[in-house]
C-alpha cells in the first residue's frame, strides 16, 4: 500500500470565484463567520495575511472532534487563482507526515470551480486516506457560496 498520495475535490460555485480566491487570500478570518460548523478561529501565527511565508493557526470540527492546525502559506498565484497550504503543526499530523492543500479557483465561465487538492505522505499503511477531509473543504466551499449568493 502507498504511504503517498493525493486527492481531488471539485466544487461548482455560482460566479464568485473572485470573491472565494480574495476571502482564502486575504480574509480567511471571515471563513469562521461564514462557516462556524466548521471552522471555530482563525488567527494569524506568524507573518502578514495574504502572503506567502504566513502562518495561520486554525480552530476545527472534522470528524466529531475539535482540533487544531497551523498552515503556512507556501505559494499565491494570483493569475491562476491558486493558494498552497503547508500544513506545519496540528491534528493532521497525527496521521500524516506530509500535508499540503492547494485551492484552486477557476473563473472562466458563468460557473466557477473550486478545486481543493491534498497532496499527503501517511505515517503508516494502516492510515486512512483523508477521504473525510476532502468532504470537509467541499462542505466549507458550499457554506462560502451560500453565504455569498444570498
Amino acid at each position: 500500500m502507498a504511504l503517498k498520495g493525493k486527492r481531488v475535490a471539485k466544487v461548482e460555485i455560482n460566479a464568485i470565484g473572485d470573491v472565494f480566491h480574495e476571502l482564502w487570500r486575504n480574509d480567511p478570518h471571515q471563513i469562521p463567520n461564514i462557516s462556524p460548523t466548521t471552522i471555530q478561529n482563525c488567527q494569524t501565527h506568524h507573518g502578514e495575511v495574504g502572503t506567502v511565508g504566513s502562518i495561520l493557526a486554525w480552530n476545527y470540527f472534522h470528524d466529531g472532534k475539535d482540533r487544531v492546525s497551523k498552515t503556512l502559506i507556501h505559494d499565491i498565484n494570483e493569475e491562476d487563482k491558486l493558494i498552497t497550504f503547508h500544513v506545519t503543526e496540528g491534528d493532521v499530523l497525527e496521521l500524516y507526515k506530509d500535508f499540503v492543500i492547494h485551492l484552486h479557483v477557476d473563473t472562466k465561465g458563468t460557473h466557477h470551480i473550486v478545486t481543493w487538492t491534498v497532496e499527503y505522505e501517511k505515517l503508516n499503511p494502516d492510515v486512512p486516506d483523508p477521504d473525510t477531509l476532502m468532504e470537509f473543504y467541499t462542505n466549507i466551499t458550499k457554506d462560502i457560496e451560500a453565504h455569498h449568493t444570498k
